[in-house]
């Protein structure tokens, strides 16, 4: 019996969410989204390899520089100018919070650090299906929020802009941005 929609629509977005391989799709639907036992190992692992492989085939069909090509520069640069850059850093703003503190702690140097920008794994569920892609931003610094935390999201809207997307901001820390037009084809 093949398995359900409701388990088919998470394993098509771990697919296409591009961080997780194989083993570990296996390991987050039967371990924490399923109850041990209630899908059926085979069918899992059918649905799977061929979901895999018709997004292997898409591929052929992707332009030579996808948007997460782009976001993915975008990251690299704001890394160099002293944020740390996180994509799908947990599944909630917290997780992905913690998330930035804990790169914070583990890097070689810490302190050419000042600011973060990161989104989450509801945020890349968001993007799959087309609503775009949200960003949170802010100064490593909690208690500088209200004056450090719009002049990083001036840098994250900055290279995103460089990169070539359309980026919808009021320019406070109180709102995240927003790339409205984002088409997820990670490779």
């Amino acid at each position: 019996m093949p398995i359900d929609p409701d388990a088919q629509r998470e394993l098509q977005a771990l697919i296409r969410g591009g961080f997780e391989d194989r083993h570990r799709i296996i390991e987050i639907l039967t371990e924490e989204m399923y109850e041990p036992g209630e899908l059926d190992a085979a069918e899992l692992e059918h649905a799977l390899d061929a979901a895999i492989r018709a997004h292997e085939e898409s591929k052929i069909d992707w332009p030579a520089i996808t948007d997460c090509d782009r976001l993915d520069a975008t990251f690299d640069a704001l890394v160099q100018r002293g944020i740390i850059a996180l994509q799908n850093a947990g599944y909630t703003q917290s997780d992905g919070y913690d998330d930035v503190i804990s790169e914070h702690q583990e890097a070689a140097d810490p302190d050419r650090f000042f600011g973060y920008c990161f989104f989450h794994g509801q945020d890349l569920a968001r993007a799959i299906e087309g609503g775009g892609l949200f960003l949170a931003f802010g100064p490593l610094e909690a208690s500088k929020e209200d004056i450090e935390g719009p002049r990083v999201g001036e840098l994250v809207a900055e290279e995103l802009r460089r990169a070539g997307f359309e980026v919808r901001w009021n320019g406070s820390f109180q709102q995240r941005i927003h790339v409205p037009a984002f088409d997820w084809k990670r490779r």
